[in-house]
């Protein structure tokens, strides 16, 4: 995977590389037991401080993404649902508000956000629900 940053952005580059990490993890680009580039090799590569991808992979860590092996690196992880089904379902509603109050004041219907929430979906890899499997 290649890693860029975009220096116009508000967002500290730390939280830019945990986006892109998150990201190709759900597009499928990054699977689990995949290794990421040293701290060391993605500074170099990106032209940042070591600190700052340090800090990205110990917030990865934190949140389960990844996992550091020490002496052989970093990790993408295997996914670990601990979470129950209210508890992922409040997550998601807290991620769904804030786009739709900025849909809602950007203009858009219901039915265009719906049009290309579907349009987005086929770019992520969903894992199958057991359930609905049976």
């Amino acid at each position: 995977m290649q890693f860029s940053l975009d220096g116009g952005s508000r967002l500290p580059i730390y939280r830019q590389l945990m986006q892109q990490v998150r990201e190709g993890v759900a597009r499928g680009d990054l699977a689990p037991e995949s290794r990421l580039p040293s701290v060391r090799e993605l500074s170099r590569e990106l032209v940042v401080n070591p600190n700052t991808i340090a800090r990205t992979y110990a917030e990865l860590e934190r949140e389960g993404l990844v996992v550091c092996r020490p002496g052989l690196g970093i990790f993408i992880a295997d996914a670990q649902p601990e979470l129950t089904q209210a508890a992922r379902e409040r997550r998601l509603l807290a991620l769904l508000d804030p786009l739709l109050t900025q849909a809602v004041h950007l203009g858009f219907t219901a039915e265009e956000v719906i049009q290309q929430v579907k349009a987005r979906v086929g770019e992520f890899q969903w894992k199958q629900n057991k359930a609905k499997q049976r």
